[in-house]
């Protein structure tokens, strides 16, 4: 069953379905693709870079008052990342001593954090 004239809108006024190709060639989808592609890496990659730093600054931060609890006399307190640890993959808090040995105080976890728990003598 055809439709009227009447009931065509004018935009589709001598349209078959099928006739016709793409509207861009091959190099013009690619083009297309490459600029989505570098879209969504600049509207993710930030965000990745500033979660990442975020995190190493409150795990040094955690290693820094972890440290200052369980290893005052320490040289160096060192937050790192390991993915292999005994705890498994997270933050690290190593601290070293004047002889160069170091000592892994705690996990701090895959998004890094100190508990901190007060005890009946000393007030927080």
């Amino acid at each position: 069953m055809q439709p009227d004239d009447d009931e065509i809108p004018p935009e589709l006024a001598g349209y078959e379905p099928g006739e016709g190709g793409a509207l861009r060639g091959r190099r013009m989808r690619q083009m297309a693709r490459l600029v989505v592609v570098l879209a969504v890496a600049g509207l993710v990659l930030p965000g990745v870079l500033i979660g990442i730093g975020t995190a190493a600054r409150t795990a040094d931060l955690a290693c820094t008052v972890v440290g200052a609890s369980r290893a005052p006399d320490a040289v160096a307190l060192e937050a790192r990342f390991e993915l292999s640890g005994g705890d498994g993959p997270g933050w690290y808090c190593w601290a070293t001593e004047f002889g160069g040995r170091e000592i892994q105080l705690q996990f701090l976890g895959f998004i890094p954090e100190v508990r901190v728990v007060e005890s009946p003598g000393n007030p927080v």
